[in-house]
């Protein structure tokens, strides 16, 4: 027989995978949108020697916008906080306030599907100002103070959001409105629709003005913007609430309507209108001239702005 030699033969094995460097990153997902801006307005003129003559001022007005938006599918949560406050110093005449505003807003909604553009709706809304308020030049009687007054709506209803425009109508069938006075000699006057103050003959107070006033009614509110114009934007803000136990069908109009014109990133201006109509808020003024303010009836409220400055967001 033939004999085989045995060889043994070396082998190596090969690795021909290849190494994964993919890197899984984990976002985090966030449902909440927020918005902060402060700016300040301000103006001034200043004469030296004159000839057509003038008295030096000066005006700034503060302004702070801060919300907080949650949006999760179905459920949209609106939050917001509005400031502002102004004032102006004209040579030989006192400091005047020009503006002073605190408002809050929260809006709650859910809607059926995606794809609808009502939503079941509730809001609440809050405004006073920060300051005492005077008929100037009196400054020795406030007509108004913190919380004298101040007001809160709430309701539930319906909102129809527009998928295409910034538009929104709600509709509240059932809103309270709630106008708190608690300063209490505004009160006794039966400032902006309060109890006024009891008294005998003799002008003494037998029982003191009630300093919280409710009503449920109706409510109305829209609000639409648009940018124009590549650097000018419109905003439309209106607001319509009629009582239903006490004269139905005298509404209450706030009406706001501002342009904001921009300059650049920081530099904005803005020109703005606020109508307002209460039958509950009366007008005070010296009628007889002996100094005192009589209250009157209401009148329709109005106030226009013109102003340019610095806006910084963050």
């Amino acid at each position: 027989m033939t004999k085989l030699d045995t060889v043994e033969i070396a082998t190596a094995e090969v690795d021909t995978a290849v190494a994964d460097t993919t890197v899984v990153r984990n976002e985090k997902v966030t449902y909440w949108k927020e918005t902060n801006k402060v700016g300040l307005n301000l103006s001034e003129v200043a004469f030296v020697n004159w000839s057509s003559g003038g008295n030096n001022s000066f005006s700034a007005l503060f302004h702070g916008l801060f919300g907080r938006k949650y949006q999760k599918k179905l459920l949209n949560w609106n939050n917001t906080l509005v400031i502002k406050y102004g004032f102006n110093a004209q040579e030989g005449r006192e400091l005047r306030k020009t503006e002073d505003n605190l408002e809050i807003n929260s809006n709650f909604g859910y809607r059926r599907d995606s794809v609808s553009n009502f939503y079941y709706s509730a809001k609440f809304n809050f405004n006073t100002q920060l300051t005492y308020g005077y008929r100037y030049p009196n400054t020795e009687s406030p007509i108004s103070k913190f919380m004298a007054p101040g007001y809160a709506f709430l309701g539930v209803g319906t909102e129809y959001s527009d998928p295409n425009e910034d538009l929104t109508v709600y509709v509240s069938p059932v809103t309270q409105k709630s106008t708190f006075v608690l300063d209490q000699a505004l009160a006794n006057e039966g400032m902006f629709g309060v109890q006024r103050a009891i008294k005998d003959e003799e002008g003494n107070i037998i029982k003191e003005g009630e300093r919280v006033r409710t009503e449920f009614g109706f409510l109305l509110s829209s609000g639409f913007s648009k940018q124009i114009f590549e650097n000018i934007g419109l905003n439309n803000q209106l607001k319509l609430y009629s009582d239903y136990l006490n004269n139905f069908g005298n509404v209450d109009i706030d009406w706001e309507l501002n342009l904001d014109l921009k300059v650049n990133e920081y530099v904005k201006a803005n020109v703005g209108s606020h109508l307002r109509y209460d039958d509950d808020v009366k007008f005070k003024q010296d009628l007889d001239g002996d100094g005192k303010l009589e209250t009157g009836g209401p009148r329709v409220q109005f106030k226009q702005l013109l102003g340019v400055g610095v806006v910084y967001s963050f």
